[in-house]
């Protein structure tokens, strides 16, 4: 485009170009990861909680059940130490902020795409995810626990949660979007407690009884722990609860995807408004 000034030579225009969607993707990922250490305080509690809940669960309980035959219940609870680690934790908060001050809405005002913004938030938190469970798996390791199918399996053990971790965030930044209420986005890792408790958290899932184990049976996040327990309890591949696992997690993923997306068009459309 081109503009004519005053009867002179025409003066050329410069427009902003879009990027690309990759470009996008790795400047709000980059941007998202950067701000991780200045965020520790909502990043680090979480894995406490979880060693010492990993440690006092064991100390407590391994005896209480030391008569199922075969069980290795450090190892047992390990992949409970790590859905209390990487649930609820994601970059929704940070999100929140930058509705608040406006941010956000100078990002509508640019070239980005509109995915990219939400979906680079989500690289973020599953390396975040993934980093998170180290800590967890080194405890374990010193505990005893043996992953029977070696780095590979630790590396499947840490991919399973770390895709828990993002198809659960979506809930998280589905309030952020619709909200952009912090003390909202923060009461999320209240969705899990369901999830968790009524389950094979604690005790497998033989030992349950009544409307428990019916509700066990139904629970998503029951094939989660079958899926991450495989990995340190029976040798070789489990095919059939690994792919019950990331079932689970698609499942549970179609739903807070679905509405976190459908969150930030609203929030989008709103912007334009």
């Amino acid at each position: 485009m081109t503009l004519v000034v005053d009867g002179t030579r025409p003066v050329e225009t410069i427009r902003a170009r879009p990027a690309g969607f990759f470009h996008d993707l790795t400047s709000i990922a980059g941007r998202a990861m950067r701000a991780v250490p200045r965020d520790l305080a909502v990043v680090m509690p979480p894995i406490f909680i979880s060693l010492f809940f990993f440690i006092v669960n064991v100390a407590t309980l391994k005896k209480v059940v030391d008569h199922i035959p075969g069980l290795n219940y450090t190892a047992f609870q390990m992949a409970t130490a790590i859905l209390l680690g990487v649930t609820g934790v994601s970059r929704a908060p940070a999100l929140v902020l930058d509705i608040q001050n406006r941010y956000f809405d100078r990002l509508l005002l640019s070239p980005v795409r509109r995915t990219a913004i939400l979906v680079g938030h989500m690289l973020a938190d599953v390396a975040v995810a993934a980093v998170l469970t180290v800590p967890i798996i080194v405890l374990g390791l010193i505990l005893g626990v043996h992953f029977t199918n070696g780095p590979l399996g630790v590396i499947a053990f840490i991919v399973l949660a770390a895709l828990w971790s993002l198809a659960f965030a979506g809930f998280g930044y589905a309030i952020a979007l619709k909200t952009g209420n912090p003390s909202a986005v923060n009461s999320t890792f209240l969705l899990f407690f369901p999830f968790l408790f009524l389950t094979s958290a604690y005790v497998p899932r033989s030992q349950l009884s009544g409307w428990l184990s019916s509700v066990a049976d139904v629970n998503p996040v029951t094939y989660l722990l079958g899926g991450l327990r495989s990995l340190v309890l029976q040798p070789g591949w489990q095919w059939t609860e690994l792919g019950q696992a990331l079932l689970a997690i698609g499942a549970l993923g179609l739903v807070s995807m679905s509405l976190c997306f459908a969150a930030l068009r609203g929030r989008i459309k709103n912007g334009a408004a």
